[in-house]
């Protein structure tokens, strides 16, 4: 069993039926699912969890009490010192979702910065995500820099622009495949082959 971060993009507020689909093999699974607490994709989730009477839910929220908790899961409440109602105040619930998720499965709308960040948070700390492209109906596997980029190149020229001023999206990118670089060089510098080709000499 894995735990799953499971978000979106606030202006989705219907669960496509593939998204349904995915969902319904996550609990048939017995997957833990970890979710937030907003209107729009968060709340469409919690409804479509209480539905299927599952309770392998935790809901986050910034702050003392969720928002939404459609299915009075249990509750994670996570600390920030950011002012409350900021960007900031709330991306703190989703870094804290990324650190406690083995996966996550984010359905987005090629524009929300929020979804985009959670992807890259994940792809970050090396964890996998199903990414599902909600105007074209398609999943996408992201598992590296490349294949963020693949998601990238779905957003439209003015929403490229705004994920850029709001979340430095061409500079995350760049540090993301940076780190990916480094990562295999380290890696492979410690493999036993280099080892042995470094006695040698």
């Amino acid at each position: 069993m894995s735990t799953v971060f499971v978000a979106g993009s606030i202006t989705i507020k219907h669960l496509d039926f593939k998204v349904q689909e995915r969902l319904m093999n996550i609990i048939e699974r017995g997957h833990d699912v970890l979710v937030g607490d907003a209107e729009g994709i968060d709340s469409s989730i919690q409804s479509f969890l209480r539905d299927q009477h599952y309770d392998k839910v935790t809901v986050f929220c910034t702050g003392e009490t969720p928002r939404n908790n459609l299915g009075n899961w249990r509750v994670r409440s996570v600390k920030t010192y950011h002012k409350p109602g900021t960007r900031a105040f709330f991306t703190a619930k989703d870094l804290a979702m990324a650190a406690a998720a083995d996966t996550g499965f984010m359905i987005w709308d090629t524009k929300s910065t929020g979804t985009l960040s959670n992807v890259f948070e994940l792809v970050r700390e090396k964890k996998y995500a199903w990414v599902f492209i909600n105007k074209d109906k398609v999943f996408h596997a992201v598992k590296r820099a490349h294949d963020v980029e693949i998601l990238v190149n779905c957003m439209s020229t003015s929403a490229r622009m705004k994920a850029d001023t709001k979340i430095g999206l061409n500079e995350r990118l760049i540090e993301l495949q940076s780190h990916e670089r480094q990562l295999a060089l380290l890696n492979e510098l410690a493999s036993p082959r280099h080892a042995t080709t470094e006695d040698a000499h």
